[in-house]
């Protein structure tokens, strides 16, 4: 990427940032417009002055059409929008550096398929659940006992929060031990979805399970941040794909931190919690993305 517009996408990855925009979805739109540009040079566009609306059409269809190994086909419609709004918020924020003369924001977005995204939600079922969290303690037997603990410990970790908790993958990576409130029994989210805060109140296992992380682990561990989880998320993926390899039973299902979330909101469905609490346990803005699992129940 040459030198213009290498400074052009820094300082619109600045201006997101006093817009308050959330820094997982910086970096996302950032990276969007980073690709834009490097095909850009591939069309001969060396300058945003040459910019034309053709241009944002072209590349548009190039991603609608493109296939990608990683996604194993075409890109996902929640992909795809993700580079049409980080676009749309460039030509926004040219407009207003005074590059008047650039294309205006498209508005382009594809309408996503509902009902297909729950047709692909798996949840794990309660005993699914559980035999998970017994194989851990399986895992990596030709560790040292250090590197054994850290790895397993970390793992115990992430269905407390994750499936326990229902938290984000953005909400419990950087949850510290100043957020999780013993007296009362309650775990505070700083500026979850949309920079919501709230609180999730802790059941008497996961207040024992987090007592037991912090007091008896995490604490004497010394390392250069204070946040819960002393990995990092990469590491901890693979650990995770690692536990569903070794878990036979359950190899048609995909395991990921999100479904764990999907999971422990299904279940409470299951046992009776009114659909109004389980939103505000989540998080959601709105019912309609909590009744996905009165679908996924009855399906």
């Amino acid at each position: 990427m040459n030198e213009n517009f290498r400074e052009i996408q820094q300082q619109y990855i600045f201006w997101l940032d006093t817009l308050g925009f959330a820094q997982k979805t910086i970096t996302n739109y950032g990276n969007r417009v980073n690709d834009f540009f490097k095909w850009l040079i591939t069309q001969n566009i060396t300058a945003i002055n040459q910019l034309q609306q053709n241009h944002i059409t072209t590349f548009f269809e190039y991603q609608e059409t493109r296939t990608d190994s990683k996604f194993k086909g075409r890109l996902s419609a929640s992909y795809l929008n993700d580079y049409f709004t980080a676009i749309d918020k460039l030509l926004e924020f040219l407009h207003q550096m005074g590059a008047t003369g650039t294309p205006s924001p498209t508005n382009r977005r594809i309408t996503i398929d509902n009902d297909n995204r729950v047709r692909k939600i798996q949840p794990f079922t309660i005993e699914e659940i559980k035999l998970l969290q017994t194989q851990i303690n399986n895992l990596y037997p030709n560790y040292d006992y250090k590197h054994r603990e850290l790895k397993q410990q970390q793992l115990q970790l992430v269905f407390v929060l994750f499936y326990g908790c229902g938290l984000r993958l953005s909400e419990g990576f950087k949850l510290t031990a100043k957020d999780l409130n013993f007296n009362n029994k309650t775990i505070f989210v700083n500026q979850g979805k949309n920079y919501k805060d709230r609180i999730i109140p802790m059941s008497d296992s996961i207040y024992k399970a987090l007592q037991d992380y912090l007091y008896n682990f995490r604490n004497l561990i010394k390392c250069n941040h204070n946040k819960l989880f002393v990995q990092k998320q990469i590491t901890l993926s693979v650990d995770l794909k690692h536990l569903h390899s070794q878990t036979k039973s359950i190899q048609n299902k995909r395991l990921s931190f999100h479904i764990l979330r999907h999971s422990i909101a299904t279940h409470l469905l299951q046992n009776g919690m009114p659909i109004e609490n389980i939103a505000r346990f989540l998080g959601h803005s709105s019912l309609t993305s909590t009744q996905i699992y009165t679908h996924i129940i009855n399906r």
